[in-house]
C-alpha cells in the first residue's frame, strides 16, 4: 500500500487511536486529531506520527484545525470524521449550538467543508463514524437542536443520523468531482464512550456489562477497511456500512429532500461566509 495522508479526529482514544495503529502499521502517514494533549502527544510519539489538538465544542478550534491542515498537507486522501460522543443534560457551547449536535454533526461538517477544495483536488475519502443509534433519531428542522423536547439518547441519535444524511448529501454534490463517502456503525465498543453522559447508556459502557464489548480493534475495522480499499470496487459511495456491508438506516436517511434541507442548515449555523462555494452535481 503507497503512502497516503489520513487524517483521523477522535483519533487519541478508543477505534479513532486502534484506526490510527493499523493504518500506520500499514504504511500510511496518519495524522492525528484529539481533544486530550496528553493522549493525543503520546498515540503520535508511540507511532512517530503527526498530530493536531482541537476541541470540537468550540468551533473556532475546528476553523484553526482547518488551517493548519491545509497549510501542512498538500494532499489529503482520507479525512476519517470519528469524533463525537453522547452528552449528558442539555448544554449549550461557546458557539451557541447544543452540545451533541456541535460535537457529532456540525464540528465535522465544518471541517470537511473548509477542506472541500483539497479534498475534492485529492479524490480524498470522506468517512463519518456513525451509529445504530440514528434509528433512535427523529430530525425536526424546526427543532434541530431540541430545545423542546431532549433527552441525551434522542439528541445522540438525531446527530448520528445528521451523520448519514450529511455523508449521502456530500456524495451527491461531489461524488462527480471524485470524491467518495461512507458512513459506519462500528459496533458496541469498549471505549470511553459515554464517561460524561447521564444517558442509561452509560451502564453498558461504564460497568462491568463493559466486559460484554467489543474491542477497538474490531470497532475499527470497518473504518480501516474502507480508508484502505476502493470506492466503486469493494464498497459504494454514500452507503451506510456495519461490519464492511451496507446496512438499513433510519428511514429519513433515505430523504433527500431532507439531506439537502439539513446541508443547507448546518452552513448556516457555523456561518457560510467562512465556507468554500459547491455547487450540487
Amino acid at each position: 500500500m503507497s503512502e497516503r495522508t489520513i487524517v483521523i479526529t477522535g483519533a487519541s482514544d478508543g477505534i479513532g487511536a486502534a484506526a490510527a495503529r493499523a493504518l500506520s502499521q500499514a504504511g500510511e502517514r496518519v495524522v492525528l486529531v484529539g481533544r486530550s494533549p496528553q493522549k493525543t502527544e503520546a498515540l503520535a510519539a508511540e507511532l512517530g506520527v503527526d498530530h493536531h489538538l482541537a476541541d470540537f465544542t468550540r468551533l473556532d478550534d475546528v476553523r484553526t484545525l482547518a488551517a493548519e491542515l491545509l497549510r501542512r498537507y498538500p494532499r489529503i486522501d482520507v479525512l476519517a470524521n470519528n469524533a463525537g460522543g453522547i452528552m449528558g443534560d442539555r448544554q449549550l457551547t461557546v458557539d451557541g449550538h447544543e452540545k451533541t449536535l456541535q460535537v457529532n454533526h456540525l464540528a465535522p461538517f465544518l471541517l470537511t467543508t473548509l477542506l472541500l477544495d483539497r479534498l475534492v483536488a485529492s479524490h480524498a475519502t470522506v468517512i463519518n463514524t456513525s451509529s445504530a443509534a440514528n434509528r433512535f433519531g427523529r430530525i425536526n428542522l424546526d427543532d434541530l437542536e431540541n430545545d423542546r423536547k431532549y433527552s441525551p439518547n434522542k439528541a445522540y441519535g438525531d446527530a448520528k443520523l445528521a451523520n448519514i444524511l450529511f455523508t449521502r448529501e456530500l456524495h451527491r454534490r461531489y461524488s462527480g468531482r471524485g470524491l467518495v463517502t461512507a458512513a459506519f456503525h462500528p459496533g458496541v465498543v469498549a471505549t470511553s464512550f459515554s464517561t460524561d453522559s447521564t444517558s442509561v447508556m452509560r451502564l453498558v459502557y461504564q460497568t462491568a456489562l463493559k466486559r460484554l464489548l467489543i474491542s477497538p480493534e474490531k470497532g475499527a475495522d470497518t473504518l480501516v477497511w474502507l480508508a484502505g480499499t476502493a470506492a466503486g470496487v469493494d464498497w459504494q459511495s454514500g452507503e451506510y456500512y456495519e461490519k464492511r456491508r451496507v446496512r438499513s438506516a433510519n428511514s429519513q436517511a433515505s430523504d433527500a429532500g431532507l439531506a439537502t434541507a439539513l446541508w443547507e442548515r448546518s452552513v448556516d449555523m457555523v456561518a457560510s461566509d467562512l465556507l468554500p462555494q459547491g455547487s450540487a452535481s
